[in-house]
């Protein structure tokens, strides 16, 4: 692969509330058994890109620890390999990452020191498979200087929380515009950039000269009419994380066979880092309908409509409907859940009774964890 690849995956959204007090975002759990951030690693390491930088800082403790080791991506090797980049004192510089800008900026080193001529540069919040080869061969044919990945949303979909584009009839982008609070425009940016790393040096440079610090204000609005930028439109799945409602219906899709399928039975695969579990163990009386169910639960009760992540304890006579029950939690018996997600590692007592709505998911946290994280 000609492109060594960047994830930024420092930031943090007040939109998932709770759910982000005590992780990344790119470290939110998805269908059972993943993160966030591995798709973004799992379609580096498909495209062939050896050399990969993680650029974390909000809550990276769970986001480290789930990266710990490269080889669950195949980066474990002589040449290339995953590289986690923490912010860091140095005698230059005192600040952490005030921007995807400025963290990119802050670790120019590692781009420097690098040898391919093209870098791909992720977000951590995206579920999708693709292919950066094909980005980059449409890069290289319509000689741009920068690439967007976009996904065009439908009609009814918030795009306020989005870069939105609007292009020309040979896709390049005429009009940029960064989370507008009302626009008619549903074609929007997924948060991956094709850009050749020379011009990637020179344009965060200039930024960091003028003290300015974010990637897509600064660099990609300030020069679309001076660089030639180009969307590159993503036909398949695509899906960002970054508020309570999106990251609920994101799982709830891995309900669906099709996307199921899609994404864990059609080449290429998703990887993860893998815990040595037992298989889920369903009791006596136990029913269990439309659910993915994780290694190492223990289901006594009902459990329909629902994603329970890795060792999940359901308690007798225990219904949950249309929720995400995090790693290691603990129902009690005769409890009821629906339209929830309640929090990793929480114990829920006996006999209590949560329920939110279908367009008010709630959050469930008792602040009784058995450990903390």
């Amino acid at each position: 692969m000609r492109a060594v690849g960047i994830v930024l995956a420092g930031g943090n959204s007040n939109r998932l509330k709770e759910l982000s007090h005590k992780r990344a975002v790119a470290a939110m759990p998805i269908a059972g058994g993943y993160r966030s951030i591995d798709f973004a690693l799992s379609n580096m390491s498909n495209s062939h890109v050896q050399k990969v930088a993680v650029l974390p800082q909000y809550n990276a403790k769970s986001l480290n620890e789930h990266l710990n080791s490269s080889k669950w991506w195949d980066f474990g090797r002589k040449q290339g390999g995953l590289f986690v980049f923490t912010p860091t004192i140095t005698a230059e510089n005192g600040n952490w990452y005030r921007g995807t800008a400025d963290a990119i900026a802050q670790n120019l080193a590692f781009l420097k020191s690098s040898h391919e001529p093209y870098v791909i540069i992720a977000s951590g919040d995206g579920v999708y498979k693709l292919d950066y080869n094909k980005v980059l061969e449409y890069h290289i044919s319509k000689k741009a200087d920068i690439t967007v990945v976009t996904k065009t949303l439908h009609e009814e979909a918030d795009t306020s929380r989005f870069g939105v584009i609007r292009t020309d009839e040979d896709e390049r982008i005429m009009e940029f515009e960064e989370k507008p609070i009302v626009s008619d425009i549903n074609k929007v940016s997924t948060g991956v950039y094709v850009i050749r790393r020379r011009l990637l040096i020179e344009l965060i440079e200039q930024a960091a000269e003028d003290d300015q610090f974010d990637f897509v204000k600064d660099i990609l609005i300030r020069y679309k009419n001076q660089k030639r930028i180009y969307a590159y439109e993503l036909e398949s799945y695509w899906s960002n994380i970054s508020t309570v409602d999106s990251y609920y219906r994101t799982n709830m899709d891995f309900l669906k066979k099709d996307i199921r399928d899609y994404f864990f039975k059609e080449y290429p695969d998703v990887y993860s880092k893998v815990d040595d579990l037992p298989p889920a163990k369903y009791n006596v009386g136990s029913n269990v309908r439309n659910s993915l169910v994780s290694s190492g639960c223990i289901i006594n009760g009902t459990v329909e409509n629902s994603i329970l992540f890795k060792e999940v304890y359901v308690g007798n006579n225990v219904t949950i409907k249309n929720s995400i029950i995090l790693n290691d939690a603990y129902i009690g018996d005769n409890t009821y859940i629906e339209n929830c997600i309640v929090e990793s590692r929480d114990t829920i007592r006996a006999n209590m009774k949560y329920i939110g709505a279908e367009d008010n998911i709630r959050i469930v946290v008792e602040k009784n964890e058995r450990y903390v994280l």
